[in-house]
């Protein structure tokens, strides 16, 4: 069964195949020398692992260049869903959120990789990430990177305005808006940063509340936002959003480092990677690491509270010309070199014996802390339709903007039951 997005991908990926070239090629193989196009999403991924994927790609495949063209998660869907379709310009590696990934497999969108599975890591990769690119026992794209979120404060204005880290939720509420009322200008500043499209970090105050996004019920899926455990958390969101930060209503959370490095931002919850970028003195600021701490955002009993684990997979197009030369990239990009600078850069590598290399600093212990807890979006094949029409977003626009919760959530349950009812 697929989803609406799904059955369109899969439609056009049968007419395309039907001039036979490219599903000849995509069968294995392919020309010797060529020019593999990777598409990598937003910023996450370093540029020191960048240059060493395509400086060793070119090294070991004489006659052959790599290149990397970036893609931005906002919209990703729907431009893998036109791209993975074409025989001539789709991309021959690509990088997908791992709540993407199901969607894509089941449309069969990517080649086949369970014959190298156990060269590219085996048992030894994230599981839960070879489990969302994996459909019928068959494994079609495999684990890149992971990443809990936490979050990133300002001790200085904590100290300036007599907070200590909170160790509750309602204690991190609090200071939230404490923060905001004892910063007042920039009218922009957030005591915490909480654009309105940001349902990923949103949904960690659903699940403290003992909310989902959606459940299974006899063998179908439907939305959950509206049961009272999620409105508990909704409501949760609302106040943050309206007394706590001063992000646009409107706004996503792209770049978070912008704002955080221009002083509008006491605390912010974002994947560990951003450590890298508020480091680099081309992205961020890396003179005011030494203001900067991080704790786990916390829940119920002295706990962490539940954050969506973050992170991508990587497949290659089965419409790709160049299917040995794309999981050669593919491999490189699973060796122990290029993950170790992921680690170093504060990704959670795709194999869990390489963990150790995120350090044993306070942003490693947060790290490890955060994904102890950490939770990935209801498995449903549909799911990325689900984040492709944008529902989640429209629903905390709305409640940013000071929406009535419950009505806001009973649209958005039906939005989802209809799209995962297409699965």
């Amino acid at each position: 069964m697929k989803t609406t997005l799904g059955l369109a991908l899969s439609a056009v990926l049968a007419l395309s195949a039907c001039g036979g070239s490219d599903d000849e090629n995509s069968a294995g193989g392919g020309p010797d020398k060529a020019d593999i196009r990777v598409w990598l999403n937003g910023a996450d991924t370093p540029q020191a692992a960048r240059d060493w994927l395509k400086k060793t790609f070119e090294e070991q495949h004489d006659g052959s260049t790599l290149t990397i063209e970036e893609q931005q998660w906002e919209g990703l869907v729907e431009r893998l869903t036109t791209a993975l379709s074409s025989g001539d310009e789709t991309p021959d590696v690509v990088e997908v959120g791992n709540t993407q990934s199901a969607t894509f497999t089941t449309a069969g969108a990517f080649s086949d990789l369970t014959g190298e599975l156990g060269d590219l890591g085996g048992d030894d990769l994230l599981q839960g990430f070879v489990e969302a690119g994996t459909v019928d026992d068959k494994t079609y794209a495999v684990p890149y990177y992971a990443g809990g979120k936490y979050i990133f404060y300002r001790k200085d204005l904590l100290e300036k305005a007599g907070l200590e880290v909170p160790t509750t939720m309602e204690e991190f509420v609090d200071a939230a808006v404490a923060l905001k009322k004892d910063n007042p200008k920039p009218a922009s500043f957030s005591g915490f940063w909480f654009p309105g499209q940001d349902w990923r970090n949103a949904v960690s105050f659903v699940w403290a509340s003992g909310g989902d996004l959606a459940v299974e019920d006899g063998g179908q899926w439907q939305g959950a936002l509206s049961t009272p455990e999620s409105q508990e958390g909704l409501e949760v969101v609302q106040r943050l959003m309206t007394e706590a930060s001063g992000a646009a209503k409107d706004g996503n959370e792209t770049d978070p480092q912008v704002p955080f490095c221009n002083g509008e931002v006491g605390m912010m919850s974002t994947p560990s990677w951003i450590k890298g970028l508020l480091e680099d003195p081309k992205t961020g600021c890396p003179e005011m690491m030494d203001k900067v701490g991080v704790f786990a955002l916390p829940g119920a009993e002295g706990e962490p509270a539940p954050v969506l684990l973050g992170g991508s997979n990587i497949a290659v197009a089965v419409k790709s010309p160049h299917q040995d030369l794309a999981k050669d990239a593919v491999a490189l990009m699973l060796s122990e070199d290029y993950q170790t600078i992921l680690a170093e850069n504060g990704l959670t590598p795709a194999k869990q014996s390489l963990a150790p290399l995120l350090g044993d600093d306070e942003f490693a212990a947060a790290t490890i802390e955060a994904a102890s807890n950490a939770r990935l979006t209801p498995p449903a094949a549909g799911w990325a339709g689900v984040e492709g029409a944008r529902i989640l977003e429209d629903l905390f626009v709305a409640i940013a903007k000071g929406g009535d919760v419950a009505e806001l959530a009973g649209k958005a349950d039906e939005a989802i039951t209809e799209q995962l009812g297409s699965s």
